[in-house]
């Protein structure tokens, strides 16, 4: 079988010999992108340049001829700056927080150079300047490269921008891939085919088709015209043939990802250790305990605070319009259980209508599982449908997370009767405090399933840190402002 492009001979399958392309298979729209991304960094360095030189010195003197030429050259710096951090990287852009970080690290690094070269060199540099212009810059890096990602969502929401991805693995793992993919379209992922160990071609998994067995993986690249290879754990993958199927796919510089069987564990509790010329991978233990989880306390209570204040003629308004447009109480009080197991009151704006409670009995549940959905609940009022579309009947669980019952991010706060039910996973769902919002906010809401919100409870548990706070606190405005899956 012929594969695009000149290239070299090899065995693979039954032993035929194939031939594959060895230019670079990098897709069309990442050198686009690339290109969008560099000219945004030299629009945002030299926007920055502009305003620090124009507040800092005003107009043109022979004083600052050699300011102005720094404004000139501070954008092409800049970009170089970002290439060292490796910022440019196909696999950095649009997926994860570590392109910002990159970007971060770049600014930090040319502050740092500019400091250190001016001492060294005993060069008397503008201060005011320099505090204006690396700052702006890499503000508004930060901003325009956050613009390009939301532009390249939405591409990919159409189906445009995507990855071509060859699975390998066993069915039921490439199945749950396929769906994880597909309805989190903004990773760019897109699963083509499928090889599977014993795998015949004309077959499918999780509507893939399968191109045939591990042996076949370089051909169904070519036949797929697939840029990238996911592998699934898997005992047949072992070290030896993972490594010839790297071997394999480097003369098509086809990129290789590798799921391990950790699936839920984030990235900063792994790391890689080589013993005897091993690579271990070392995982450490969720930190559950100790000054992070006080700093997390502190930050959650300080920002409550500050949101119950700024907030206080919206939480007014709210209250007045439940109570005029439905008899009852403006506020809704009901028990639930905290971190630990321990009970406490959760505070919410009543939107449904006297008598809910005893209402449920005679209703069904959308969903399976212990949570009760209904799309079109009848005891929701016009108003409360309303709040609960934007989140607006959660605003008093501010007050829940001043008291320490509560925190601004974290997994569901449960019923007593959902907890009597939990299994011994489950139950790590109350290892925490549960949240105002978390990963289940900004995933899809009362749209998941029972074991889709278990499951993103659990890896925040795991992997719960005050950057991954601050990550989902960020998503939360947009997954409200949407509405969708709200109900």
């Amino acid at each position: 079988m012929r594969v695009r492009g000149e290239g070299l001979m090899a065995v693979a399958g039954n032993g035929h010999a194939v031939s594959w392309g060895v230019g670079p298979r990098v897709p069309s729209w990442v050198r686009s992108y690339q290109l969008r991304a560099v000219l945004a960094d030299l629009c945002g360095a030299g926007a920055a340049a502009t305003i620090a030189f124009t507040i800092r010195f005003g107009g043109l003197t022979p004083y600052v001829l050699p300011y102005l030429l720094v404004s000139l050259a501070l954008p092409v710096v800049w970009c170089c700056a970002v290439a060292l951090n490796r910022a440019y990287e196909p696999r950095m852009l649009g997926v994860g927080s570590e392109e910002f970080r990159r970007i971060l690290q770049a600014g930090v690094a040319l502050t740092a150079g500019t400091a250190i070269g001016s001492y060294v060199t005993k060069t008397d540099v503008a201060r005011g300047y320099v505090v204006l212009a690396l700052p702006l810059v890499t503000l508004f890096t930060l901003v325009l490269r956050y613009g390009l990602r939301r532009s390249l969502h939405r591409r990919r929401a159409a189906g445009e921008c995507m990855r071509r991805v060859v699975a390998v693995g066993h069915p039921v793992a490439i199945a749950e891939l396929v769906r994880l993919f597909r309805r989190e379209r903004h990773h760019g992922m897109d699963v083509v085919a499928a090889c599977l160990p014993g795998g015949r071609a004309g077959d499918n998994v999780g509507e893939v088709p399968v191109a045939g067995d591990f042996s076949d993986v370089p051909i169904a690249v070519g036949q797929y015209t697939a840029d990238t290879v996911a592998v699934l754990a898997c005992p047949e993958m072992d070290g030896q043939a993972l490594r010839r199927l790297a071997w394999r796919l480097e003369r098509t510089h086809t990129e290789l990802v590798v799921a391990p069987a950790l699936m839920d564990v984030a990235g900063p509790r792994t790391t890689i250790r080589p013993v005897a010329g091993l690579p271990l991978l070392h995982v450490e233990h969720p930190e559950l305990t100790g000054a992070r989880q006080l700093v997390k306390n502190i930050f959650d209570r300080l920002v409550a605070v500050a949101l119950l204040v700024l907030l206080a003629p919206v939480l007014v308004v709210l209250a007045i319009a439940v109570r005029v447009t439905s008899p009852g109480p403006a506020l809704f009080r009901q028990t639930r259980v905290g971190k630990g197991g321990k009970l406490f009151t959760i505070v919410k704006f009543r939107t449904m209508r006297r008598g809910a409670e005893r209402q449920k009995i005679t209703l069904v549940s959308d969903r399976d599982g212990l949570l009760f959905k209904m799309r079109n609940d009848p005891r929701v009022t016009p108003l409360g449908a309303l709040m609960r579309r934007h989140s607006l009947d959660e605003l008093p669980q501010l007050i829940n997370v001043v008291r320490g019952h509560m925190s601004l991010v974290g997994p569901r706060p449960p019923l007593p009767e959902e907890v009597a039910r939990y299994g011994d996973d489950v139950r790590r769902r109350l290892l925490v405090r549960p949240g105002l919002t978390g990963l289940w906010q900004v995933n899809g809401r009362s749209d998941l399933s029972w074991e889709e919100s278990v499951r993103l409870d659990l890896r925040y548990v795991e992997n719960w840190s005050l950057t991954l706070d601050l990550q989902i606190l960020w998503k939360t405005w947009s997954a409200v402002a949407r509405g969708q899956g709200a109900y």
